[in-house]
């Protein structure tokens, strides 16, 4: 999700390592921080893929900048990848809101409201953080007050996002 991100935010125009690092922390949240020994690997094997082009100039000090933007193969990449979105990048929450957080690049409304349908085909299916045997436990099976929240919240949040993806779909 990472590469989705700094081509989603590198779509929205060009932009230095640290601007681009501040912007996907923001997005990732504390759940998932973004490191420098994650992000400028992952824009070297971009760079070198040539998904983007870097160009260096003058920093306030005495360091250049390198700032960073989309090719034209990057924005076909990012298009595909939202297209394409599947799998954890659908059941994922945090992966999920990447997606969603870039998905008005997609051109086509038909390909977004793929996505979002798939996305709520996921969500109507029962599912629950503990079981019982095979059955997916709900917040009134438990007496256990932490998973009762757990699941409480997950039930209020997974209501809510249908809601909005019906309308959306709609």
């Amino acid at each position: 999700m990472l590469e989705l991100a700094i081509l989603g935010f590198l779509a929205e125009g060009p932009l230095h390592g640290y601007q681009l690092r501040h912007r996907i922390a923001h997005l990732s949240g504390h759940a998932r921080p973004v490191s420098d020994g994650s992000l400028y690997p992952a824009i070297n094997r971009m760079a070198k893929a040539e998904l983007l082009d870097r160009r260096t100039e003058p920093g306030n000090s005495a360091a250049p900048r390198h700032v960073l933007s989309l090719t034209d193969a990057g924005r076909r990449e990012l298009l595909r990848r939202l297209r394409d979105a599947d799998g954890l990048e659908i059941t994922d929450s945090t992966r999920f809101f990447t997606v969603l957080a870039f998905l008005s690049h997609l051109p086509d409304t038909a390909d977004q409201h793929a996505v979002l349908r798939r996305r709520l085909d996921f969500l109507e299916q029962p599912a629950s953080f503990f079981h019982d045997g095979d059955r997916p436990q709900r917040a009134e099976d438990t007496d256990d007050p932490y998973r009762r929240g757990m699941l409480t919240i997950a039930r209020a949040t997974s209501r809510a996002e249908r809601s909005w993806l019906r309308e959306v779909l709609a």
